[in-house]
């Protein structure tokens, strides 16, 4: 037996635990790194959609590519069946997907070029219904002081500040172009060799970690497919509908009203109020008041319509997400990037969520996320 230091360890004694590792073993060293997880985890997720927002050129088409490619996926896979060659009913759905959004465009053009004279006499004389309903007023409102308010925003359109935006405004439509340009691009490939990427994506993945990737694969096309197409019928019927009500009141612009109905329909819960504000406000100006009041009913019933009856119908569980959910991804996806951010942020978020639901199994969700016991939410 040595005179000085330890005796040899016996081999079933316990290994010897530091003092540092101690620290980190009790309570509040577990909680410490739990939090240092979640940091780590949150600056890697910051990190990604901040190089995700700079990147916006291509992310974001690319995205767009995805969402179209996943809806237009069963028309490509039904010619592929009837003996169609895959190039040919590739290029044969881009065109027909280039057609509608070319047409769409179009209409717009068309129909606001031939009657902005039309509504902006109207314009001209809702100012002027304005400023007689302002001299009635408990309160006055000088003719000097609207001619200062009119003086203002001459001044704002013809300063630099002005100059300065519509030079941001033409480097936009330039990176709107070249967005454009990748995402006819990028579509062509995901429709024509989706598939095969995806299958060349899984490579690293064997076993069973390779049929999760798999089944999270197909889920994301099944529901981003079945949200674009669900929405985009639904979107159809509100146009249609409110389109109609707008043409018999004789609304000016009653044609690129319905096409923006039909745009903002793929924006939850706020896109059907905003088109319904947008084409009462023009009723407001062109018509008067009662014809704007006669608006404001038939949007509140047609989006009744699509909330009661299309949306459980057509989408059935595609979305199904809770409105705070919606709302937050919404909020978020407009902060970062706009109304494109809007449009595409809650399909990702159903995409998201569809994923999780197949993660451990076909019917399985993931365990963090699989219901453990009897849930009940009854007011105590």
């Amino acid at each position: 037996m040595p005179l000085f230091g330890r005796p040899p360890a016996h081999p079933s004694d316990p290994a010897p635990v530091s003092h540092l590792a101690q620290k980190w073993s009790d309570s509040f060293g577990s909680l410490a790194t739990r939090c240092l997880q979640v940091i780590v985890v949150l600056v890697v997720a910051i990190g990604i959609v901040t190089a995700a927002a700079t990147l916006s050129v291509v992310t974001i088409p690319v995205l767009l590519a995805l969402i179209i490619a996943s809806a237009m996926h069963p028309v490509v896979s039904w010619l592929r069946r009837h003996r169609v060659p895959s190039v040919l009913a590739t290029l044969a759905v881009l065109v027909g997907v280039l057609v509608v959004l070319g047409l769409v465009g179009w209409l717009i053009v068309v129909a606001v070029i031939s009657q902005w004279p039309d509504l902006q006499k109207s314009a001209l004389r809702g100012f002027d219904q304005l400023q007689d309903f302002a001299a009635t007023l408990p309160f006055s409102i000088s003719q000097s002081q609207v001619d200062d308010m009119v003086h203002s925003v001459q001044d704002f359109l013809t300063s630099s500040q002005f100059g300065s935006g519509a030079l941001a405004g033409a480097s936009a439509t330039a990176n709107f172009l070249t967005g454009l340009v990748l995402m006819i691009v990028v579509l062509f490939f995901f429709l024509k060799d989706g598939p095969a990427i995806w299958e060349f994506l899984l490579r690293p993945f064997t076993g069973e970690r390779y049929q999760r990737a798999r089944r999270v694969g197909d889920r994301v096309v099944h529901t981003l497919g079945g949200y674009v197409r669900g929405t985009a019928t639904v979107a159809a019927v509100d146009a249609v509908g409110i389109g109609i009500g707008l043409a018999v009141l004789r609304v000016p612009l009653a044609l690129p009203l319905a096409v923006v109905v039909f745009i903002t329909a793929f924006i939850p819960i706020v896109g059907a109020t905003a088109a319904g504000i947008l084409a009462a406000l023009v009723a407001l100006v062109a018509l008067g008041p009662v014809p704007a009041l006669i608006v404001v009913g038939i949007v509140v019933l047609v989006n009744q319509l699509e909330g009661n009856l299309l949306q459980p119908v057509l989408m059935g569980k595609t979305l199904k997400l809770h409105g705070l959910v919606i709302l937050i991804g919404l909020t978020a996806g407009t902060v970062l990037a706009g109304i494109t951010g809007a449009i595409i942020s809650v399909p990702l978020l159903a995409a998201a969520w569809g994923a999780i639901q197949v993660w451990d199994g076909p019917d399985q969700p993931a365990f963090a996320w699989r219901q453990k016991r009897v849930e009940t939410a009854e007011a105590r």
